[in-house]
């Protein structure tokens, strides 16, 4: 979340790669780097330290840029705070810089001869969204199929039983690895028929100082080996001055 006081931060430092100087080098060390971004990139995005409609300036990209992102999921309840062009600008700047933008149409990535597909979902806004029908259409289309879920209750440590139930109907549907994000706080991680489910990263960058779960989150790293999970690995973060997430371990 670019916008508010991870915006004003970044104008105070002048430096729009400042929240991400110490987790870049291990972002952009991936074959494919993936994430959410929540908050719409326009020009001229006033500054502000408060308030629930979101915006980052155009050149927060430099910061995604120097962080390797490929593919963002552009599905969560914040991407049209600045309406219909607020989105179409953060796509055509997302784009115009080579990362691609990922909602509910699958966007596909090839890294070391895999490839892999990209569905976002945001199910805070659309919950009835008709997911299992898409993902087993295109899952025979990519090696690894990767779905971004905006979803699950804010604050909240556990994923609900319907999340579980949706979750595991996901991975049965073709899907391999399943990225949830929204409750701003960490939840477990499931593995389910050789697939994997993270019900909720947690924040990374985020202006929420006002607890401690709020300020922590995961990165996760993956390693496939002939198109299926070899392992992975939770990388937890902190983060500091209400914008800098650093790897803790």
């Amino acid at each position: 979340m670019l916008g508010r006081s991870v915006n004003t931060t970044m104008l105070k430092n002048n430096n729009f790669k400042y929240p991400f100087e110490k987790t870049a080098a291990v972002l952009s060390s991936a074959d494919t780097t993936f994430g959410n971004l929540e908050s719409p990139l326009i020009e001229n995005c006033p500054s502000s330290d408060t308030g629930m409609i979101f915006c980052g300036r155009k050149e927060a990209v430099e910061g995604l840029l120097y962080s390797g992102f490929d593919v963002l999921s552009i599905a969560n309840n914040h991407i049209l705070n600045q309406g219909q062009k607020g989105k179409e600008q953060t796509i055509n700047i997302l784009k115009a810089n080579g990362i691609l933008p990922s909602q509910n149409e699958i966007t596909i990535y090839r890294a070391n001869d895999i490839t892999f597909g990209f569905l976002s979902f945001d199910l805070v806004t659309y919950p009835s969204t008709p997911l299992i029908p898409l993902i087993s259409l295109k899952s025979p289309t990519v090696d690894i199929l990767v779905v971004s879920l905006h979803w699950g209750n804010e604050y909240q440590k556990e994923p609900t039983l319907s999340q579980k139930e949706l979750a595991r109907k996901i991975i049965d549907s073709g899907a391999k690895i399943i990225i949830g994000h929204h409750p701003h706080v960490t939840q477990p991680v499931e593995k389910y028929n050789n697939g994997l489910i993270f019900y909720s990263l947690g924040n990374f960058v985020f202006d929420q100082d006002w607890s401690e779960e709020t300020k922590k989150g995961n990165a996760v790293e993956i390693i496939f080996k002939e198109k299926e999970i070899e392992s992975y690995k939770i990388l937890p973060i902190y983060i500091q001055n209400n914008s800098q997430p650093e790897f803790t371990q």
